[in-house]
């Protein structure tokens, strides 16, 4: 079925404002949708995917664009838009502009020079190569630039996995529990859950499930105290609630308050009352201050480049200098140094990222046992073990899209050396 000709004019038209890369693309995009009300779901879905398949495909795309002559930008409209529903569902296309899409369908992209093959800038690859070597870096690659599939987690308070299973088969909607997150599902297509019972009342999440196996690794059990100190809009917070049975105390810690207000419709679905969302200024605020000390266990999912979630956000990989990694990579140790505080003795503080990239992982995490000698670092396959998750990792986690289908992630586990209890005082007389 065609599509309306003036879906390839809109279409185009966010295009061009989401490649000048002055906001990110699935906020442009929602904007974009909410002032033209009159595109309907089917409009929307496809020009959302033109946009990202433009995005994941750019070097490769406005090579061909820009030589084939004609308006660039239709032709790296066309090439989106042919990549999400296909050419036979576009209209007004000319003879010449039906050929040259042909064409470029049939190019064996596995032939290209390395660059256009990657999709990524050069400082990118080049860094990804020093790290993984080229031939893994080519297969990373390809799988970043491969769209994301659609994981769910379920709510262990309201539902059960099997369950949550043969209730979507009646929808019908088709998923498979995931080999590494004991509650997630993977759902084999890309349907609308908004308006299923099942996510109304809070039995299913969407939580990609290496974001899964973060809360999972940092072991909250019932009863203790747990700050989740970079909660955002808590998708992590309501696993870790979950997985205390709703008892204990969950402090939900974010500099932004537009970000932790997202989280409370999705509190009020879950069930949760063990979840306290607090704004913070800073991490030196006095509010985590009074906490010092204190907390069972501090999860510490750090600000960052974002390099590992590129299958969902393209754009990441386009709009970040080579200089913000360096930045990012003070801010997470600083970060880092302020969650540690709260930490008890015995207790234990988990560094993750969604970031694919040494300065933000292996060497943060190095830079803190450096600075902290209180601490410890628990290897990532004891406490794989202890959690009965079947991966096979040394020191840190490192979960990769290529290998583990999984959006990019890292994750080092602390513990607090127990403090020496101190002397008894003497009873002598002086």
């Amino acid at each position: 079925m065609r599509l309306p000709p003036a879906v390839l004019a809109s279409a185009e038209e966010v295009l061009r404002e989401i490649l000048r890369f002055t906001a990110p693309a699935d906020t442009t995009l929602s904007r974009y949708f909410k002032d033209h009300p009159r595109l309907g779901g089917r409009e929307r879905g496809a020009i959302a995917e033109c946009v990202y398949a433009v995005l994941r495909n750019k070097a490769f795309f406005t090579d061909f664009a820009e030589g084939a002559g004609g308006a660039t930008m239709r032709r790296l409209m066309l090439l989106g838009m042919s990549d999400a529903v296909g050419a036979d569902a576009l209209p007004g296309l000319t003879e010449e502009e039906g050929e040259w899409l042909q064409r470029v369908a049939q190019i064996d992209r596995k032939l290209l020079h390395k660059s256009m093959r990657t999709n990524m800038p050069k400082w990118l690859f080049e860094k990804l190569v020093e790290q993984y070597g080229e031939e893994e870096t080519l297969a990373l690659a390809d799988a970043l630039n491969t769209p994301a599939p659609l994981d769910l987690r379920v709510n262990a308070l309201k539902a059960g996995r099997d369950e949550v299973i043969a209730k979507l088969a009646e929808a019908p909607i088709a998923a498979n529990p995931t080999p590494y997150a004991p509650l997630g599902l993977r759902v084999l297509k890309k349907p609308a859950l908004q308006n299923l019972p099942l996510f109304k009342e809070g039995a299913i999440e969407v939580q990609d499930e290496g974001s899964q196996v973060l809360a999972q690794i940092l072991g909250a059990k019932r009863g203790e105290m747990v700050v989740d100190f970079c909660a955002g809009a808590g998708g992590k917070t309501l696993a870790l609630g979950a997985q205390m049975r709703n008892t204990g105390r969950l402090y939900a810690f974010d500099v932004s308050e537009k970000r932790l207000a997202k989280l409370k419709p999705r509190l009020a679905r879950s069930g949760l009352s063990n979840v306290h969302p607090v704004a913070i200024a800073h991490e030196r605020d006095a509010k985590i201050k009074r906490l010092a000390g204190k907390i069972d266990r501090v999860l510490v999912d750090a600000p960052c480049s974002g390099m590992g979630t590129l299958r969902r956000n393209p754009d990441v990989k386009w709009r970040q200098p080579p200089e913000a990694i360096a930045e990012m990579h003070d801010k997470q140790v600083s970060i880092l140094d302020g969650a540690a505080r709260l930490v008890k003795s015995g207790g234990r503080l988990v560094y993750a990222t969604c970031s694919l990239l040494n300065e933000e992982n292996d060497a943060v995490a190095a830079q803190f046992l450096e600075s902290h000698p209180d601490f410890t670092l628990v290897p990532m396959k004891d406490v794989l073990a202890e959690q009965k998750i079947d991966l096979d990792m040394g020191d840190y986690l490192k979960l990769l899209p290529h290998k583990h289908q999984t959006d990019g992630f890292f994750a080092a586990v602390f513990e607090r050396k127990p403090m020496p209890k101190p002397a008894p005082a003497s009873t002598e007389d002086n």
